[in-house]
Parts: structure tokens; sequence; C-alpha cells
């Protein structure tokens, strides 16, 4: 369509910003391996081929009962239009058609994602355990097979009953533009343009009862929004919006919870010396590492806290800084020297190891190996980067865990930390954030789409982070003087 790659979605045609839709599977008629998505789609309107897991008999079915389902495959004939022929394509039951775009090797060899690489060495792979098995079934995350019913209902009139694949497809994102605009609905979108939608201050409760009985006759609206009618159209809208967020989440939820477990806490030492635990955080599945895919920037960690009898925190690990980000090595405010660095941070967050031009290596943001200075520059490759599978100069340190493995955290508080003799209570969260907040540090350099300020993507990147399990626990500890009373009370 000869879009400019800088034009603003707001701008393109909704055909270019729709994203991953239906044509990215089911136009797909060559099995093209893994290439990092690079796959050709077979062009064409609702009135052309679709290529599935089984043939078009039932398809032709409908299409010869005219009386039964009013359906169209012809573009100068009335009725619900409707794809003239759907083939067989063998490859998108395999598990090979989720590789296409779910492993990602860049242009210079850097094995960015890995998910169905990481597949492949499993004991699910050996047992015949598809990725759709799991991802596309009746529980997100599980092989819990699949449900049955009608393909479609087409003018209320159901087709036959056949197995059903879940395409939603849960995964660890989650939105955070204007709810107006994502999810897609086409009510909303009929109501009003992108742009309008974006001034839509529904946070301030605009075509809620509540505002509008108290709004001030000289409240200026955006012309778009003037009428209370509108308003109130924009809040049904967004109210269908808000309950179809809430439902995403609960797949999202269901997705983690079956990718993670945490163990007990494991109380080690508890006494005048101090205090020691641990916990494990468990891979539960065989089919591939968790975090996956890109899980370089995924961010998933345990925030722990320990507090004492009188209900002080004597101990915080996994804790934020005021940009949102956990105390590690790439927190600004650590970097900068205003934070401490959080020695014990448990995170699962693969982390990218670069060679600078001036030797050594480094933990980065982004994966490029450039040299911080006054003359930023690129160390050029000086060998074929097939002969390692890799650039030299880049790579990744996967912190994920195995399939069916387990990585322990472990904690110490001294003896100075848990003075007061008493009951001290441990709290345990492991915690998932789509993506870092120095990410959009890193990138923000290129701006963000729909008029949204770094800060404010970074708020409500935040605001999606979610306790996906907790684990809590109490111990006695006693302190050397209520020790010495004790003795001398038996005495």
């Amino acid at each position: 369509m000869e879009e400019s790659f800088y034009a603003s979605n707001l701008d393109r045609h909704p055909t270019s910003r729709e994203g991953v839709t239906c044509v990215a599977c089911h136009r797909v008629n060559q099995n093209y391996g893994k290439v990092s998505g690079r796959v050709a789609l077979q062009q064409g309107d609702l009135y052309t081929a679709v290529y599935g897991p089984s043939d078009g008999s039932e398809l032709n079915r409908v299409l010869d009962s005219p009386g039964e389902y009013k359906v169209s495959a012809d573009r100068d004939t009335p009725g619900r239009a409707i794809h003239a022929t759907a083939e067989k394509f063998f490859a998108l039951t395999e598990p090979a058609f989720c590789g296409t775009c779910h492993d990602v090797t860049l242009l210079d060899g850097f094995r960015l994602e890995e998910a169905f690489t990481e597949f492949k060495q499993t004991e699910a792979a050996a047992q015949g355990v598809s990725c759709q098995d799991c991802h596309m079934g009746v529980i997100q995350g599980i092989a819990s097979g699949y449900e049955t019913g009608p393909a479609a209902v087409v003018g209320g009139v159901p087709t036959t009953s056949r197995r059903l694949s879940n395409h939603f497809f849960a995964g660890p994102d989650y939105p955070i533009v204007h709810p107006g605009i994502f999810p897609h609905n086409v009510e909303a979108a009929e109501l009003a343009t992108l742009r309008e939608w974006l001034k839509f201050d529904y946070e301030a409760g605009w075509g809620t009862d509540t505002f509008e009985d108290a709004v001030a006759d000289d409240y200026e609206f955006p012309e778009s929004w003037q009428w209370v009618d509108a308003r109130y159209d924009a809040r049904a809208i967004l109210d269908e919006q808000f309950r179809r967020i809430e439902w995403s989440r609960g797949e999202r939820m269901e997705v983690l919870k079956n990718g993670f477990e945490l163990s007990d806490i494991r109380v080690l030492k508890a006494d005048a010396t101090g205090l020691d635990f641990e916990i494990d955080v468990i891979n539960p599945m065989d089919g591939h590492g968790v975090p996956t895919g890109f899980d370089a920037e995924r961010l998933i960690f345990l925030d722990v806290t320990v507090t004492d009898p009188d209900g002080r925190i004597v101990y915080r690990s996994g804790d934020r800084d005021p940009n949102g980000d956990v105390r590690d090595g790439h927190s600004l405010y650590v970097h900068n020297g205003e934070l401490p660095l959080d020695k014990d941070l448990f995170s699962l967050q693969t982390k990218f190891i670069v060679r600078p031009v001036r030797g050594a290596e480094r933990e980065q943001v982004l994966a490029v190996n450039t040299s911080i200075g006054a003359l930023p520059f690129i160390r050029p490759e000086t060998r074929a980067t097939t002969l390692y599978g890799r650039p030299r100069a880049a790579r990744k340190h996967k912190q994920n865990i195995e399939p069916n493995g387990w990585r322990t955290a472990e904690y110490s508080l001294n003896g100075e930390g848990v003075s007061v003799s008493g009951e001290y209570e441990i709290d345990v969260k492991l915690v998932y954030q789509m993506i870092p907040v120095n990410l959009i540090n890193a990138i923000k350099g290129v701006g963000f789409d729909y008029s949204m300020s770094p800060k404010q993507i970074a708020d409500r990147v935040v605001a999606g982070a979610a306790v996906v399990w907790e684990k809590s626990d109490t111990v006695w500890v006693g302190s050397p003087v209520a020790d010495e009373a004790e003795i001398a009370t038996a005495d």
C-alpha cells in the first residue's frame, strides 16, 4: 500500500494496523519452515480461498444449502459474503508452523527468540504433544483436549459440530492504549475516529451519571464529544471493552499460573543470629522454558518482604524504583547511585550480553554492541556469523527455567534485622510484567504512537503487572536479651 514506515497508526489503512488476524495463518499455503515470520500471504478479499486443517467439505455443504444458509461466494449475488473454497494445508497442524513466528533470528544471526527451539528438545515434543495442543485447547497452557461445536452460526443456523480450536492464544502482553481503540470494536469504529477516541476522557467519568449530573454548564468538551448522548454511547461501548479486557486478563493469568509454581517457604535458620529462608520457583511444564519467546524483555521476579512483630518492614527485595523498575543494574536510580543495587533480586529476565569496542563484556538493554562514549562505535564482525550461529559480539545470557526445572531463591537477614523478639511474617510474591520500564527509556528516542508519552506508557505497563502466585509464612525469632530473660526466669 506504499505507506511510510514512519506514519502514525492514526493515519494508516485499517488493514495495515490490524495486527495478527485470521489471514496470518489461514492465507498461507506453503510450508516455509522457521524463517522468523517472513512468509508470503495469499492476497485476496473475503471471497478468496482460505487454508485450514481440514478440507472444504462442510463449506461445500453450506454453499449447497442456500435455503438453510443465506451465504454467497459470488460478489454479484446477495447474501452473507463467504470464501468460495477451503483447502487443506497439512503444515497448519504441525508445531513447526508455530515456529515460523515464535523462533526469531535476526538478520545478523542473533537468536532473539527461541520458543520453538526449546520445544523441539522437550519431552512434550517426544510424546507428540504439539504447540496447538497446549495453546489452542480448553485450558490455556495445558494439553487439555479440545471443545466441540459448530465452526460457525450463520443467520442463527449452526454448521455441523466438529473439534474447535481456541484461537485466543493467551499470552503475556496486555493493552495499554485507550480502550476505545483496543480491543478492536466495530461499534467504536463507527462512533468515532481514533483521534476522537483519544480525546474521550474516560478516566474523568465522561458518560457516567456521576459525572454528567455534576458537570458544570461551561465545561469545555472536544467537538466530537460535546453532546451528552454521544458520551453515553461511548461509555456503553467502553463498558463492553472493559469486560473484554478483564476476560482476557483471566485468560492471561490462566496461562501464567500454568507456567509457574512456587514451593512452600523453607525456613533454614531463625534465631538471635539471623533469619535464613529459601523458596523454589518451578516450571511445571514439559513443553518449553519459562519465560520463553521474548525472554530478554519479560520481567518475572520475586517481591519478598519480611515484617517484624511490630509491623515494621525489616527486609525487602524485589521492590521498585520510582520509575517502576526493579533495582537491578538497568535501573536508572541504581545506575545513578540514588538507590542501592538489590543484590538478592531473583529475576528470570534473560540478559543481553554485548562486547563493546574497548573489549570485555557487559549487560545491555538492547542487543547492540555499542561502546557508550564520546564516539559511539559498532564493532564489525570479522568472521561469518554462520560459523558460530550467532554474532560474536552479542549474545543472550538466558535466565529462564528449563521444562520441569526450578530455581531456588535464597534470603538471609543478620541478627540486626531480627533484633526484636517475636513472630516475623515472610511474604513472597511472584510478579509478572510484560516489559521492564528501562526498555521504554532505551527506545524512547524514536517516539511512540497514539500521542502517548514514555511516562504514560511506563505507568500503564507497571499498572498491568500482576501477582501470579503468593506464599506467606510466620516464624518465631528470639533475641539474645529475650533468651537471657527466659533463662533467668527459669532459674
